[in-house]
């Protein structure tokens, strides 16, 4: 099995004792080295699979790695045990989850189980917050191991203490009702390592080797439970990139690789820089591009296929312009006999969908979304079309029920059922039915609260309905005025794509009144019915995607869009430029051969058309010159998150300014506010 390994890889899988990094390069065999080192440690050691520990993030990547692993090794009738952090957690559970004075019956919660008893207790005590931001929160709080008690005594701002109340609650009910959620998993394991020295002293001499997969991802707690099960030793492999790293926002700390060998004493560290994937020009470009990146430990790729066709570079005059051209392309390479599956097309935010979906249906193209709803399928986009809908034709029960109490306006569940089963014994829609009533009758209906806010809206859209027949591009204004859906969803943790994907729709709007200024609101919306209702795609079909969905996937001909500023980068509040250039480097080595990379001269941006300039990432990776283009230092904390200081303890950032050649915090210790230089702290 080691015939089949390079120089690289060979050293690698044959290490044996005390702690080793494997720092993979995109392409580079990391899971064939892996799996190598798992059967030789078995197959040639003579290490008992029981006493091997191998971690991974997905399923697919567990199971995957499993089969290679047991063909590698070939006759043994002990599996090792492979499988994801998770996993591990709930089989560890299972066991000594008593040791917390709980039944291992527990039942395990998905994130919908959560949201909706969350929803409850919000609803007990009286708190209006935004259900996915609380979640979200807790989430954080579990995966930084700070409990209820301790969230209390720290929060200061309003939302935040109500947070405090709320996951309170939650804990005194997933506990008496013996449930364990997604992060429990790990937070609970961890707990009984850390408070039971006895079980962590078995646990770690049981499993004396143990293997991480894509180690870049792990999160703070993720490395404090591995401290705790290599206690006993230091035989922990991890493998990984960090110039791979690109989920910061969900929790990932690449200080976790990046200080590995201070972490380990005596760590082995073998870079895999053969790349099987790419060609010489591709990886040329990605290897340019990461090494602007300050924090990072240093390798270039080099192509084992060779020479191949330059990087092209594709400019369009705008968004529409861009699709047809790479539609264009794509049909001739169809036409040559390309495989539909080995075509993709990538870009930074969802919002730029759009553009490509109707430009593909319109030349015929199937193709497949990948880790995305399509755009028009998007909650904050069909519930603008519900409003217009309901403003088209008010009788559409469907559509108003949808809008009725987005954003929230009090309209309770049972008040929706009984305006239903009233509506439905009148035989008149929900519409007609306020409308018709009087204040008194549907007061008694729906409570006197319920029914002045009914009112209310049939006021507004009256309103909306009357400035729509007026002016359809002064309407936009006018009706985000009016109702705040921006506002609404701005407030949710993923409110900044949302309202990217908002600008766009009232954009695209915008841009059809333009081109046909006689536009009415019923043609704009069969318009948008007839691009909607495209058949599902079956078999192959060209694949669009985020680039965060593209990772580890590779594709013989590809393009990426959207290579301006500010739309790849991201610029502005929360932005760091260094996992900005990281995902595109992840994006360029998704390429085997081909590679395009797309940039246009304008785009609808927060709802207008918008001038932009081509990304800076095309400079630094060498495809052209431009010497306006500068690398741009940005911070690595923003609002919101949590930072530990050696004397202070944990704050929670509240602002962040240039200070020099540093950055400054603004931090909130548990009521105590300071200002700190940010190398001073480090994430909680």
């Amino acid at each position: 099995m080691l015939d089949q390994l390079n120089e690289a890889q060979r050293e690698a899988a044959t290490h044996i004792d005390g702690p080793l990094l494997i720092l993979a390069g995109a392409g580079s065999g990391k899971t064939k080295t892996l799996t190598t080192r798992l059967a030789y440690l078995i197959g040639e050691v003579g290490i008992d699979p029981a006493n091997t520990l191998t971690l991974t993030f997905t399923n697919k990547a567990a199971a995957e790695m499993r089969d290679r692993a047991l063909r590698l090794i070939g006759g043994t009738h002990t599996y090792p045990l492979l499988c994801t952090f998770h996993k591990f957690g709930l089989l560890f559970l299972k066991f000594h989850i008593e040791r917390l004075g709980r039944d291992n019956r527990f039942v395990i919660i998905d994130s919908d189980d959560k949201k909706r008893l969350l929803r409850s207790i919000a609803k007990e005590l009286g708190i209006d917050l935004n259900i996915s931001f609380v979640a979200s929160e807790i989430s954080k709080y579990k995966n930084t191991l700070l409990d209820p008690r301790e969230v209390i005594e720290k929060a200061e701002l309003p939302d935040y203490k109500k947070v405090a109340r709320i996951y309170e609650r939650y804990q005194q009910n997933i506990e008496e009702n013996n449930l364990v959620d997604f992060d429990d998993l790990l937070m609970l394991t961890y707990k009984i390592l850390d408070e039971h020295e006895d079980l962590r002293i078995e646990t770690s001499r049981r499993y004396q080797y143990i293997m991480v997969d894509e180690y870049q991802d792990t999160n703070e707690l993720q490395y404090k439970l591995l401290r705790r099960l290599c206690s006993e030793h230091d035989n922990l492999c991890v493998v990984g990139d960090d110039d791979q790293s690109i989920y910061g926002w969900r929790g990932a700390n690449i200080r976790n690789i990046l200080e590995f060998h201070e972490h380990f004493d005596n760590t082995r560290v073998i870079k895999l820089e053969i790349n099987y994937r790419s060609t010489a020009p591709i990886l040329e470009a990605a290897n340019n591009l990461i090494e602007h990146n300050n924090r990072r430990l240093g390798k270039r790729l080099v192509s084992h296929r060779g020479d191949g066709p330059e990087v092209q570079l594709l400019h369009s005059l705008d968004e529409a312009h861009e699709a047809r051209t790479i539609a264009s392309r794509i049909k001739d390479l169809l036409a040559k006999g390309t495989p539909p599956e080995e075509i993709a097309v990538l870009y930074r935010i969802n919002a730029l969908s759009r553009s490509l979906e109707e430009g593909f249906a319109k030349e015929g193209l199937q193709f497949k979304l990948i880790g995305g709803m399509r755009f028009y399928e998007r909650t904050e986009i069909k519930d603008i079309i519900s409003y217009f809908r309901v403003l088209s034709n008010p009788h559409d029960d469907f559509s108003f029920l949808r809008i009725i109490n987005k954003p929230r306006r009090g309209i309770g569940k049972s008040t929706v059922e009984k305006l239903q089963r009233e509506a439905h014994d009148k035989r008149i829609s929900i519409y007609r039915l306020i409308k018709t009533s009087q204040m008194e009758t549907l007061t008694e209906l729906t409570g006197k609260k319920a029914a002045k806010t009914l009112k209310e809206l049939l006021e507004t859209i009256h309103d909306l309905q009357e400035e729509s027949r007026q002016n359809l591009e002064r309407f936009i204004d006018y009706f985000e005025g009016k109702i705040g859906l921006r506002e609404y969803y701005n407030a949710q943790p993923d409110g900044f794509e949302r309202v990217l994907n908002i600008d766009e729709f009232y954009g695209y709007l915008r841009d059809s009144v333009e081109k046909n200024p006689d536009l009415g609101l019923d043609e704009f919306l069969n318009d948008i019915s007839l691009q909607s209702d495209q058949d599902e795609v079956d078999g192959q079909a060209i694949a669009i995607m985020s680039i965060h969905a593209a990772k580890g996937l590779e594709f013989e001909h590809l393009f990426v869009i959207g290579m301006e500023e500010e739309f790849f980068p991201l610029l502005g509040d929360g932005c760091n430029m260094e996992e900005e250039r990281r995902l595109g480097y992840v994006a360029i080595t998704r390429a085997k051969s081909d590679l395009t990379l797309c940039y246009s001269d304008s785009r609808f941006y927060k709802g207008r058309r918008k001038q932009l300039e081509k990304s800076r990432f095309l400079g630094e990776a060498g495809l052209i010159r431009n010497a306006s283009l500068k690398v741009t230092k940005t911070a690595q904390y923003k609002k919101g998150d949590l930072v530990k200081h050696k004397i202070f303890g944990i704050g929670r950032v509240q602002a962040v300014t240039k200070s020099g050649k540093e950055y400054k915090l603004r931090i909130n210790f548990g009521g105590t506010k300071k200002e700190i230089l940010s190398s001073f702290v480090q994430p909680a």
